[in-house]
């Protein structure tokens, strides 16, 4: 081994090796591995959390938004720290859904209604004015500038710049 040390995030170990027969050099990451909590479905089914399920739902959401992955990668991060730190051995997937939405509405807005619409099961257009308007009054003033306002000043949808 060439060298070992803490990821950025320091939730991982990167070790420098190096081959004994032909020399070359690479990189190798080691993680704790996460005790997540089961989860309880809305039906009372029990399953184990999947990392895999959360990041699908997550980059679902973004699809062709302008969020880098590093951020996207961030978000998950926390939410792994958050999951691993649960004390409870289940945790309702409406908890984890919050967490989700949570995350989501600090990387995009659209991301986050896209999202809700499918956790929270909209059944009319209401529904959907709803979220948007409690997005509206909980963002900060001087939001992302990458993101346009989702409502105009009269409570109506946003329309998009023409170019």
């Amino acid at each position: 081994m060439v060298d070992s040390r803490l990821t950025r995030d320091g939730m991982q170990i990167r070790r420098r090796r190096q081959c004994e027969s032909c020399g070359s050099r690479f990189n190798t990451y080691e993680g704790p591995e996460l005790k997540a909590p089961r989860i309880i479905k809305a039906g009372g089914a029990r399953e184990a959390f999947s990392e895999k399920k959360l990041r699908a739902g997550m980059l679902r959401a973004l699809e062709k938004r302008p969020v880098e992955t590093r951020e996207v990668e961030r978000a998950i991060r926390s939410l792994l720290r958050e999951i691993s730190s649960v004390e409870d051995s289940e945790i309702p997937s409406s908890l984890l859904g919050e967490w989700v939405m949570r995350e989501l509405s600090k990387l995009d807005q659209v991301a986050y209604v896209r999202f809700a619409s499918v956790y929270k099961r909209f059944e009319d257009v209401q529904a959907f004015r709803d979220v948007i308007e409690n997005l509206e009054r909980d963002s900060p003033a001087d939001g992302d500038r990458r993101q346009i306002s989702l409502l105009d000043a009269g409570g109506k949808p946003g329309k998009r710049p023409r170019k």
